[in-house]
């Protein structure tokens, strides 16, 4: 499976996928509260297909007609991701992990829907038909393979991007053989390496702090409700998406560098939500666990291997 994702033009039209949006953040709120009432009344979870049929004749009703505008595939989906959230808490539940149930959400907080086969279709050049209307995007490379769905999805700036899911047929890349490397996360310093090549990381959150805290006194100034303080939630919104970007600029970078350079790399296996709760703002500064997602994609494109040390094992004695 490969991922492409490309941003919408911004358009008045876009309002309408906004709106969508919104509806799909409602159905989700309402699946939340009958589960919550179906395991109040019999003191079990209530099946995923009793709901989907439920929200089926919902549709029919006058007042929930405008479920319709999501699509029957896309409120099928909200329902599995539902499903699956709740799977999780119980499996957490039984081993003990520190678990919540899913909850409500703000719809304006609410960010995407997903469609299957229907509710779309791919145009000529860079544009797309999303429930009989037609959207452009930035197209900055070609769709390979066959699209099983597509995900739309707003950031908090209020911009729109297009997920596509496909399935293609990737050639299978086999293990290299070279140099091997082991890794230490650490504190002082991002990366310390076996061979001394220790990596440093800009801590773009530190280096940003105060331009943050201005953001923020402005923001708490603002009237609520008011147009200004809309604005200075986006300006603030901006800052830390740009914050972000430069963080997944250096990750990846960093990730080429290491898989081109390395056949084997070991990395520790860390509990990265228990060094929050130590060490706070640096570790999430960091972005320690992002970066393992993205070193292990790219070592698979290479071919390098990625394999991860148990957090107990007494590696400083060896």
């Amino acid at each position: 499976m490969k991922t492409y994702c490309f941003k919408l033009y911004k358009a008045k039209r876009n309002r309408k996928l906004h709106k969508v949006i919104n509806i799909a953040g409602i159905i989700y709120n309402h699946c939340i509260a009958l589960h919550k009432r179906y395991y109040r009344l019999f003191k079990k979870s209530l099946n995923i297909y009793k709901l989907q049929k439920h929200l089926t004749k919902l549709k029919k009703i006058g007042k929930f007609s405008y479920f319709k505008e999501v699509g029957s595939q896309a409120i099928q989906d909200i329902t599995q991701r539902i499903d699956r959230a709740y799977k999780l808490f119980f499996r957490n539940l039984k081993h003990k992990i520190r678990t919540a149930p899913p909850s409500f959400k703000k719809i304006r907080k609410y960010k995407s829907f997903t469609l299957k086969q229907a509710g779309w279709k791919l145009l000529k050049s860079n544009i797309i038909e999303i429930n009989k209307q037609k959207y452009k995007y930035f197209k900055s490379r070609d769709i390979e393979g066959i699209v099983k769905t597509i995900t739309i999805k707003r950031d908090t700036l209020g911009d729109i991007y297009l997920y596509f899911v496909c399935e293609t047929n990737e050639n299978k890349v086999l293990a290299r053989t070279g140099k091997s490397v082991g890794y230490d996360f650490g504190l002082k310093q991002f990366l310390t390496a076996s061979d001394n090549e220790d990596i440093k990381a800009p801590l773009f959150f530190k280096q940003n702090a105060n331009d943050i805290k201005k953001a923020n006194r402005i923001l708490s100034r603002k009237k609520k409700t008011s147009n200004h303080r809309r604005l200075a939630k986006i300006a603030l919104a901006r800052l830390h998406k740009k914050i972000s970007n430069q963080r997944k600029d250096f990750h990846f970078k960093l990730a080429n560098k290491i898989c081109s350079e390395y056949a084997l790399i070991c990395i520790e296996d860390l509990n990265i939500k228990g060094m929050q709760k130590r060490w706070g703002r640096k570790i999430s500064d960091y972005g320690f666990s992002e970066f393992i997602k993205i070193l292990e994609y790219k070592a698979r494109e290479i071919g390098s291997i990625v394999q991860k040390i148990d957090r107990y094992y007494p590696s400083s004695q060896i």
